[in-house]
C-alpha cells in the first residue's frame, strides 16, 4: 500500500448530519491536490458516538477508528495514532467546507522549512452584526500570536515531539497544541503560518444555537462563575463544548 503524503484527521461525536459535506470537499480537495487523491488518507476518530457517524465516514471512503474516551484531544490522538501519512493535518467534523488549494498550499508552506505549522484559517458559513464583531474581536489576537483554526498542520515528527494534543485539557487543546509547536519552531528558527489563502469555512452551529451575541452575553456569566466563583466548571464546559445533542 502506498504511504500517503498527507493524513487528514477528523475527530467526531454523533456527527452524522453535518459530515457529509466536510467529506464532500475533503473529496474535492484531494482530486485536485498535485500528487493526486491517493496521496492523502482521510481519518475519521470516531469519539464513541451513538449515531450512524462511523457508517456515514465508511460510506464516504474514510479509515474509521473507535476512540472511547471522550475528551476531542484523545479522539485527535486516537486519529494520528493510525495516521500512516508524512503530514498530519486536523479538522473538525462541523466544518462546513476546506480549501480545494488546502494540500498544495499546506505542502508549500511546510516543505519550505521555514514553519513548524499552522492553521488555513476559517471564513464563517453566514454572516451577521454579532458574527461579525465577534470575528473582529478575535482577529488581533490571531495577528500577534500566529494560532489559528481551519485545518490544522505539522510534520508527523513535530506532532510527537510536542506529545501530540493534551489529553488532560477539555477544552483549548488546540490552542495548547499549536502554542507547544510554536515553542518547538522558535528553538530552530521556525514559526507557526496561516495559510490565509486556503481558508476553510467554518460551522455557526453554536450560534444558531445560543444566538449570535452569546459571545458577549451569555460567555461572559460562564467565564465568571469558572474564573470567579470556582464553579459549575465541568457543567459549563460539558453544556457548551460536549452537549449529547446534536
Amino acid at each position: 500500500m502506498t504511504t500517503p503524503r498527507f493524513s487528514l484527521v477528523i475527530p467526531a461525536y454523533n456527527e452524522e448530519k453535518y459530515l457529509p459535506r466536510l467529506l464532500e470537499s475533503i473529496e474535492s480537495a484531494r482530486r485536485a491536490y498535485s500528487r493526486g487523491a491517493d496521496a492523502v488518507e482521510v481519518i475519521v476518530a470516531d469519539n464513541s458516538s451513538t449515531d450512524a457517524t462511523a457508517a456515514v465516514a465508511a460510506r464516504h471512503g474514510a479509515v474509521v477508528t473507535r476512540v472511547e474516551k471522550r475528551v476531542i484531544a484523545a479522539a485527535r490522538n486516537g486519529g494520528a495514532r493510525v495516521a500512516r501519512g508524512e503530514f498530519l493535518a486536523f479538522v473538525d467534523a462541523d466544518t462546513v467546507s476546506v480549501h480545494p488549494g488546502t494540500f498544495d498550499a499546506i505542502e508549500r508552506l511546510l516543505e519550505s522549512g521555514r514553519c513548524v505549522g499552522g492553521a488555513t484559517g476559517v471564513g464563517l458559513e453566514r454572516w451577521s452584526a454579532g458574527l461579525a464583531v465577534m470575528y473582529a474581536m478575535f482577529t488581533p489576537l490571531v495577528w500577534l500570536t500566529g494560532i489559528d483554526t481551519g485545518v490544522v498542520f505539522c510534520r508527523r515528527e513535530d506532532y510527537e515531539a510536542v506529545g501530540g494534543y493534551d489529553e488532560s485539557r477539555p477544552v483549548a487543546e488546540d490552542v495548547a497544541f499549536l502554542l507547544a509547536l510554536r515553542r518547538l519552531g522558535k528553538s530552530r528558527g521556525q514559526r507557526l503560518v496561516r495559510a490565509r489563502t486556503t481558508k476553510a469555512v467554518a460551522s455557526t452551529r453554536k450560534f444558531d444555537h445560543h444566538g449570535d451575541w452569546h459571545y458577549f452575553t451569555m460567555m461572559p456569566r460562564v467565564a465568571f462563575n469558572v474564573l470567579v466563583r470556582r464553579a459549575g466548571i465541568r457543567d459549563a464546559i460539558f453544556n457548551y463544548w460536549y452537549r449529547p445533542e446534536r
